[in-house]
């Protein structure tokens, strides 16, 4: 029998051509996997249609927008997930989706090998086939691009020799990777990180130097997931999508940054994910009026440590598992609403109000009606600070006998 490979697919040239590379040099059928998760672009059935012409057996394509915003963004803006406390984890989150349908495709078409379209240099790799090991152990990876040598000039090459009916001529100067939770870009001129992004790198984003005028919006949330917008009902993605267009359209979510990759090497990147962090700012206010004080401070570090998790590619880890389980105790009261002003590249709370608000109007005022006991205030310094007075005093005594 035959060997199959599933191939995550996105339509491109090194994909297309990796379709008959692989068949060429494994003798392997080839089943083609491409997931939609807002990338926008092309047509879904399009792209089927040239996997099949370039060679593969099998077409899959899987509208999964919905699923990616529940169960992948919902998870990220529960943990208010910014990798280096910028990046909202775009394309990190995206991977451990299109593994599990790489996965189920597998099984679906007898597939005993999964391949990428990965270089050495990204942290794509690791994502893809840390969660193939985490899912499928017994199934086997092909990296072409990374471990055979094959480079763009090869490629254009095969799908001219072979008549492969893809674009090899154009050749944008950047590297885009994006989906319905942000847009990245980077390589080209920005690889010097002294050259300053220029407009035309943006698709997701209007200028926020623009003069326009502020754009108010009321955000929803029902233990930490977004449910209405301006008091209409909306899904996790449909909350997604309203955002990017309306935060979009006052340059909300502009991002320049250095990273650290996980393969140890710093990478220049431009970021756009007006929704993301409209909802991560929003979110992380509500977070400040319903959350108790020391469970808040433990999250903070919790958050931290589930984003580079995420960016490390060990979404499916045992680690990662259990700090779901706190993330979502942790939302239970997350619930109520935010104001926010969008204007200028910025998303600003100007209100929140929630039934689990632990803000008492009556313990914050220092008008009439205080309620705060501040005679109790006296005692309580005296004994939080004792341990260190104490110390103090320890350390006094002791420079006073040596002589300091």
């Amino acid at each position: 029998m035959t060997e199959r490979v599933v191939l995550a697919y996105s339509g491109g040239l090194d994909t297309s051509v990796a379709i008959g590379w692989i068949a060429e040099q494994t003798g392997a059928e080839v089943v083609a996997v491409a997931v939609d998760v807002g990338q926008g672009g092309e047509d879904m059935n399009v792209i089927r249609e040239r996997a099949l012409a370039c060679g593969a057996v099998e077409a899959v394509v899987v509208d999964a927008k919905d699923e990616f915003a529940q169960d992948f963004c919902v998870p990220a803006l529960k943990a208010n997930a910014l990798y280096m406390d910028r990046y909202p984890l775009v394309s990190a989150l995206s991977r451990p989706l299109i593994v599990r349908h790489l996965v189920k495709a597998a099984r679906e078409h007898g597939g005993t090998m999964v391949a990428h379209g990965c270089t050495g240099k990204g942290n794509d790799q690791v994502r893809f086939e840390v969660g193939i090991g985490a899912l499928a152990p017994d199934l086997k990876v092909l990296a072409p691009v990374r471990d055979s040598g094959f480079t763009r000039d090869k490629a254009i090459a095969f799908a001219e020799e072979k008549g492969l009916p893809i674009d090899v001529t154009k050749k944008s100067p950047y590297s885009i990777d994006q989906n319905v939770w942000g847009r990245a870009v980077e390589t080209g001129f920005l690889e010097d990180i002294w050259n300053a992004p220029v407009e035309d790198i943006y698709a997701y984003t209007q200028n926020p130097a623009e003069p326009r005028d502020p754009d108010e919006v009321v955000i929803t949330f029902e233990q930490g997931v977004p449910v209405a917008i301006d008091g209409e009902t909306v899904t996790a993605l449909q909350a997604i999508q309203i955002l990017n267009r309306r935060a979009g359209a006052q340059g909300v979510g502009r991002l320049d940054m250095v990273e650290d990759r996980l393969v140890g090497i710093k990478s220049r990147e431009v970021y756009e994910a007006p929704g993301a962090i409209t909802l991560i700012t929003a979110h992380q206010e509500l977070e400040n009026v319903t959350v108790e004080r020391e469970l808040a401070r433990f999250k903070r570090t919790v958050d931290q440590r589930w984003g580079e998790l995420v960016y490390d590619g060990l979404w499916f880890s045992p680690l990662k598992e259990a700090l779901d389980a706190f993330i979502e105790k942790a939302n239970e009261h997350v619930t109520g609403e935010i104001r926010m002003v969008l204007h200028g590249g910025r998303a600003v709370v100007t209100g929140r109000r929630s039934e689990h608000s632990l803000y008492d109007y009556h313990l914050a005022t220092y008008d009439s009606g205080d309620a705060f006991d501040q005679s109790l205030a006296k005692g309580f310094v005296e004994l939080w600070g004792l341990p260190s007075k104490i110390a103090a005093k320890r350390d006094q005594r002791f420079r006073k006998d040596s002589g300091v």
